[in-house]
């Protein structure tokens, strides 16, 4: 089987879409897949999904799909969907970091010219700040090695907790976590 046409793809992209907005909405898996369906014998509104699961099936006047099937398309829709998101999303923050790295190149130019020129400490100042800012943006600056020790310098000392002994630490913490 080949690459679906526009019109296909068009279709299933709205299928995912209705199906992440139901699951937003707190809508069960089966109800899902029941209102996204091909077969209208199974459909919840009584009609032909364009491009509902088990299309293929219903073309051939097969049987509709199972619930657990129809359940896996639908979950399997949804997470590819997100998967879809995510990746769009990443490659948006991609590209506005990229155009905040050039204004920041533009701004360091400008403040860089002034402290050097003009000896300005000023100037210096506000181009350490767009240094920093750009090595954070960029991910530049090597990780802090942090280190937790307990009293004195020592090593943490970490003691088995009863769960009555924990009930006891939260009411002490938090009385309005008592119950």
């Amino acid at each position: 089987m080949g690459r679906p046409d526009k019109a296909t793809r068009a279709a299933i992209a709205r299928r995912r879409s209705d199906a992440i907005d139901l699951r937003t909405a707190g809508v069960d898996w089966l109800t899902i897949a029941r209102k996204l369906a091909a077969d209208p014998a199974v459909n919840s509104d009584g009609i032909a999904y364009p491009q509902g699961y088990g299309i293929e099936r219903y073309r051939r006047s097969q049987d509709p799909p199972s619930d657990e099937t129809l359940i896996h398309a639908a979950c399997r829709d949804v997470r590819t969907a997100l998967a879809d998101r995510r990746a769009e999303l990443n490659d948006n923050v991609d590209e506005l970091r990229s155009l905040e790295a050039d204004r920041l190149d533009r701004l360091f130019f400008v403040a860089y010219k002034k402290a050097v020129r003009d000896q300005d400490l000023h100037a210096v100042d506000r181009t350490l700040r767009i240094m920093e800012r750009r090595a954070r943006l960029l991910g530049l600056d090597m990780p802090v090695r942090t280190e937790l020790t307990g009293a004195g310098g020592g090593a943490v000392q970490i003691e088995n907790v009863t769960a009555d002994e924990l009930d006891a630490l939260i009411t002490l913490t938090d009385p309005d976590a008592a119950g």
